[in-house]
C-alpha cells in the first residue's frame, strides 16, 4: 500500500521505450525530427533553426561529382572563357572553310569545289593568314560564349543534382537546352553576324546595329538543341563510365572521347538549323520573310542536300571543338578547385 502512496515524477520510466513524457527535459535520439537530426549530421546543432534547412541543402549541393565538388558558377565562367579562347585558336580554319562553302552554295557556278579547293583558293589568294581570316571577332565571341555556356548549365544543374552530385540525364538536356538559348541571346548571334561580316567584308555596312541580330530564332533554335545534345550526351555517357561510383576519375583522354562523341551527335543532329542560321545572317537574308520562310526556300530551290551543305568540315571542326572544351574546362575547374576554396 505505501508503494502505492510513494510520490513519482512524470519524468521516471522508460523513456528511451515509451516515448516521450509530459515534462521530461530529455528524448531519444530516434525520436527527433529528421530536420534536427540532418543539422546534428552536419554539426548545425548551434545555427538558428530558420538557416538550418537552408545550411542542410548547400551541404547536400557540394556533393561529389566523380569526387570533386559541385562547380561554383563562378568557376565555371573562368574555367569556359579559358577553354573557349584555347580552342578557337585551334579550330578556327576549319570553321573559315565551312562558312565559306555554306555561303558559295548560293553562287552560280560555285567557287569551290570541295573542302581542300577551298583550303588551297585561300591560301594562294590570301596566304596561310587567310585562314584566320575574321579570328578576332570569333576570339572576342569565344570566351564569353564558352563562358556564359558552363555558367549557366552550372546554375541550372546544381540544384537539380542528387546528394551524390549526380545529374540524371533528362535534367542535364533541359540544363543544357537553357544554357544554349542564353548563349545564342547574349552572345552568339551577334558573335555570328560579325564573322559572316568578316567573311564577306560588307554584311553590317547595309544593315547597322540592328543587323547583328538578323536570324535570332534560327541562332536560337540552332544554339538550344546544340548544347542541349552535347550536354546530354555528355552527362549520359559520364553517368555510363562512373556507373555506381561517382568518385571514379574519369582520364583526360577518356574526357576528350565522350566530348567528341557528344560533338558528332550534336552536328547530324541540328546542321540544317546551322544552314538556315547562316543564310539568315548572310548577304541575301533579305531574301527571307523569316527563318521558316528561308527553310522553305531551301528545300525549294536546292533541295533537302543542302540543308547538310558543309557538314564534313562541320563535323571534324565540332568533334575537335567539343573535345578540346570538355577537356580544357574540367582540368582548369580542378585547378581552380585547388587555389580558390568556394565552400
Amino acid at each position: 500500500m505505501s508503494s502505492l502512496l510513494k510520490p513519482f515524477s512524470v519524468c521516471e520510466g522508460p523513456c528511451e521505450s515509451c516515448g516521450v513524457r509530459r515534462g521530461c527535459q530529455s528524448s531519444a535520439p530516434d525520436r527527433q525530427p529528421p530536420s534536427q537530426r540532418l543539422a546534428a549530421a552536419a554539426g548545425l546543432g548551434t545555427v538558428p533553426a530558420h538557416q538550418r534547412s537552408y545550411a542542410a541543402r548547400r551541404n547536400l549541393a557540394a556533393a561529389a561529382v566523380g569526387g570533386r565538388k559541385i562547380t561554383h558558377p563562378g568557376k565555371a565562367i573562368l574555367a569556359g572563357g579559358i577553354a573557349g579562347g584555347i580552342e578557337i585558336c585551334i579550330t578556327f580554319p576549319t570553321e573559315y572553310v565551312k562558312t565559306q562553302l555554306q555561303l558559295d552554295a548560293r553562287v552560280n557556278p560555285p567557287r569551290y569545289r570541295g573542302i581542300g579547293d577551298c583550303v588551297k583558293l585561300t591560301v594562294q589568294d590570301h596566304g596561310l593568314r587567310g585562314l584566320y581570316r575574321g579570328l578576332s571577332s570569333l576570339l572576342y565571341g569565344s570566351i564569353p560564349k564558352s563562358a556564359v555556356r558552363f555558367g549557366m548549365f552550372e546554375m541550372l544543374s546544381n540544384p537539380m543534382r542528387d546528394a551524390t552530385g549526380r545529374l540524371d540525364n533528362t535534367r542535364s538536356l533541359l540544363c543544357g537546352l537553357g544554357a544554349g538559348i542564353t548563349e545564342a541571346i547574349i552572345v552568339v548571334c551577334p558573335m555570328e553576324t560579325l564573322k559572316v561580316d568578316n567573311v564577306n567584308q560588307n554584311v553590317l555596312t547595309l544593315s547597322g546595329v540592328r543587323g547583328t541580330y538578323q536570324g535570332l530564332t534560327a541562332t536560337v533554335l540552332k544554339q538550344g538543341t546544340n548544347q542541349a545534345i552535347r550536354f546530354y550526351v555528355m552527362n549520359a555517357l559520364r553517368n555510363w563510365y562512373k556507373g555506381d561510383d561517382p568518385r571514379k576519375e574519369m582520364h583526360p583522354i577518356v574526357t576528350a572521347m565522350f566530348g567528341a562523341t557528344a560533338g558528332a551527335a550534336s552536328v547530324f543532329g541540328n546542321t540544317p538549323l546551322d544552314v538556315v542560321k547562316t543564310r539568315m545572317q548572310g548577304l541575301e537574308a533579305h531574301r527571307y520573310k523569316n527563318t521558316m520562310d528561308c527553310a522553305f526556300q531551301i528545300l525549294k530551290h536546292e533541295g533537302p542536300q543542302a540543308f547538310y551543305k558543309g557538314t564534313v568540315p562541320r563535323l571534324g571542326r565540332v568533334c575537335l571543338d567539343v573535345a578540346i572544351v570538355f577537356v580544357i574546362y574540367e582540368e582548369v575547374v580542378k585547378l581552380l578547385n585547388n587555389v580558390w576554396k568556394t565552400q
